[in-house]
């Protein structure tokens, strides 16, 4: 007798042969598939019999930062604003409880929205990753525990020149500056790889990312940028961990190639306006692409994913949220991604809907490395499952499930979640995390820092929003700070 038997409508595999099969079912025992297939059920401690349900493999969310849905929105559309805004709170402000408080938020979000596995970016641009200690990751990785879901928390060093002026409460509460070093922040990342990382059994993983060099950086600080590099690279190998960079355009893949930074465990995130020698340096490494179709990033230029996918570069599908304008809701995103591709091509047969699903299951599982375990409903993987209403207007004929799925499917359909074979949610009642405490607790936390670094009007929509068709360069007030 299996532990749980999952019997639904509709599932969507994502295996080998991409099977799609009705009137289904999937035996768990203890935190793997054991058997799937369809027509009656073998028998179960436990079952859970859904109609109109579709399952799917739990979805990945390959690109996100840790921190961003506590400043969510901030700075009204400025994105230089927003960036100065996450700078100032992330490396003077930002306690342990605020990337505790943050991170229970997201991953509230995540579980409601059927995200199962998530990459987080320890804070948001190359300049203000929070590794002067372990606390934030530590702080990060409790929450994941708690939640029942998995992260794969990208920790490393803050972009060149060395040192970083940060800032950190004493044991009265007041702000001390000091200067951060890359060695620091190299040696605490270590350390959190090797007391976190173990994201099939604890859920919590943890990888390595580095800040996106261009030519130009090694034309005018090379002899200072390659040792820092190396020390990164040489780290990476030893602990045998997935590598990431979030920000690649315009020749810097093919820099990154030259530093010795790609291979089958490189993932890298928005890779806009790509050259010639960025896509052979792909081909030739193996190394993924991380695609952020609702991203500022994606405005400013565009990731040929069609192209790279036709070329046989695995490419996966990141929300880039909490950021000022996106969540994490995949289904979104997915939608958006297809329609982002058939706009620039102005054909509408591009991007299917079956290679678009697998961009956030199976590409991405491969992506993070993670594709013998997560990605798919195969015999032997990791019973992480998510079943989606069918049974609503928007998503009805029931037919053309990847259609459905894809096209019309929201966060809001997601009805249950299973990770590691645990009920995490249940006709959208989650099971290990509070709505309202988690709520409150976010929201007062903002609050209070937003009053402690003196940016509160950066909170507040301008009246002019109303009657104008374009943004307004907004400005922004930090203390002591001259910045427009």
């Amino acid at each position: 007798m299996h532990d749980l038997v999952v019997q639904c409508d509709t599932i969507i595999t994502v295996d080998s042969e991409r099977r799609i099969l009705e009137n289904g079912w999937i035996a768990i025992d203890k935190d793997r598939i054991s058997a799937l297939g369809q027509g009656p059920a073998p028998a179960g401690r436990k079952r859970l019999a859904r109609p109109h349900m579709i399952a799917l493999p739990g979805l990945i969310d390959a690109h996100a930062h840790a921190g961003h849905g506590l400043v969510r929105a901030a700075g009204d559309g400025n994105g230089d604003v927003w960036f100065d805004i996450c700078e100032t709170i992330y490396a003077r402000h930002a306690t342990p409880e605020f990337w505790y408080a943050e991170a229970r938020l997201a991953q509230l979000e995540r579980v409601l929205s059927g995200v199962t596995t998530a990459v987080s970016l320890l804070g948001g641009g190359a300049d203000v990753m929070r590794t002067d200690s372990p606390d934030a990751g530590e702080a990060h990785c409790r929450a994941t525990r708690e939640s029942g879901l998995r992260t794969l928390l990208a920790v490393g060093p803050s972009r060149y020149p060395f040192p970083k002026s940060f800032a950190r409460r004493d044991g009265q509460g007041r702000l001390q500056n000091f200067d951060l070093a890359f060695e620091t922040q190299l040696e605490v990342s270590a350390d959190l790889v090797r007391r976190q990382n173990d994201i099939l059994n604890r859920r919590t993983g943890v990888c390595l990312v580095a800040p996106v060099y261009t030519q130009d950086h090694l034309n005018s600080h090379g002899p200072a940028i390659r040792p820092l590099c190396d020390k990164v690279s040489d780290l990476r190998e030893s602990l045998g961990v997935i590598f990431m960079q979030d920000g690649h355009r315009a020749g810097s893949i093919e820099t990154a190639r030259s530093l010795g930074q790609l291979g089958p465990w490189a993932a890298l995130a928005h890779c806009v306006d790509l050259t010639a020698d960025d896509i052979t340096a792909l081909q030739t490494t193996g190394a993924s692409v991380i695609h952020n179709p609702s991203a500022i990033m994606s405005i400013l230029g565009r990731c040929p994913v069609p192209e790279l996918l036709d070329l046989g570069v695995n490419v996966a599908l990141g929300s880039d949220a909490a950021a000022p304008d996106r969540g994490y809701d995949m289904f979104r995103h997915m939608a958006q991604c297809m329609h982002y591709h058939r706009r620039h091509f102005r054909e509408p047969a591009v991007m299917t809907e079956g290679k678009t699903l697998e961009l956030t299951t199976i590409g991405a599982a491969r992506a993070l490395g993670l594709d013998r375990d997560l990605g798919s409903l195969e015999v032997g993987k990791k019973a992480d499952i998510i079943l989606v209403d069918g049974f609503k207007p928007h998503l009805y004929p029931p037919v053309m499930h990847l259609n459905r799925i894809t096209h019309f499917a929201c966060a809001a359909d997601v009805d249950t979640v299973i990770v590691d074979g645990a009920i995490l949610m249940e006709q959208r009642r989650p099971e290990l995390v509070s709505g309202p405490e988690i709520l409150e607790h976010a929201a007062n936390l903002s609050a209070w820092l937003f009053e402690e670094a003196n940016i509160t009007d950066n909170r507040n929509e301008r009246p002019d929003i109303w009657y104008t068709t374009r943004e307004a360069t907004a400005g922004f007030r930090a203390a002591g700070s001259e910045k427009d």
